[in-house]
């Protein structure tokens, strides 16, 4: 599959929707613990996912994914409010990361060479994010 069906682009805009609108009720919920709450949720759900697949029984494995995808959508939107992240840039990041990392491939670079690249661009991004993150202390010149 080449590109997303418009079905599939549908499907993924309503299900970032509705978690959306849970954001929302979890922050009101005894129960919720920030992001924590769904790494755990992803942690459990994995371990369902891993069970399914020897199994083979496809309804249940979908259904397992589909609850994995929906914590990861979850995590998201929470990192997010807690203003750790954001969700754009996630998407952003993933597509340009994999994109570099498929293109290599496909011109002959080694998977090692191209991880090598892009650690050094991340780094390179984190120290010029955290120079503009910081804040100098006002002066206080008296008079």
């Amino acid at each position: 599959m080449d590109k997303l069906t418009p079905m599939t682009s549908m499907y993924f805009e309503q299900l970032l929707s509705i978690a959306r609108r849970k954001s929302v009720i979890d922050t009101t919920s005894d129960w919720f613990n920030g992001s924590q709450t769904y790494l755990n949720e992803m942690r459990t759900e994995l371990d369902e996912v891993l069970e399914e697949i020897p199994l083979n029984r496809r309804c249940y494995l979908e259904q397992e994914l589909g609850d994995l995808l929906w914590d990861y959508l979850n995590l998201l939107l929470a990192l997010e409010s807690e203003s750790e992240i954001q969700l754009e840039s996630v998407l952003e990041r993933a597509c340009i990361k994999f994109e570099q990392r498929v293109s290599g491939l496909e011109n002959g670079f080694l998977w090692s060479d191209i991880k090598a690249r892009q650690k050094i661009s991340l780094a390179e991004q984190q120290q010029k994010w955290e120079l503009q993150s910081c804040v100098l202390p006002s002066s206080n010149l008296s008079k």
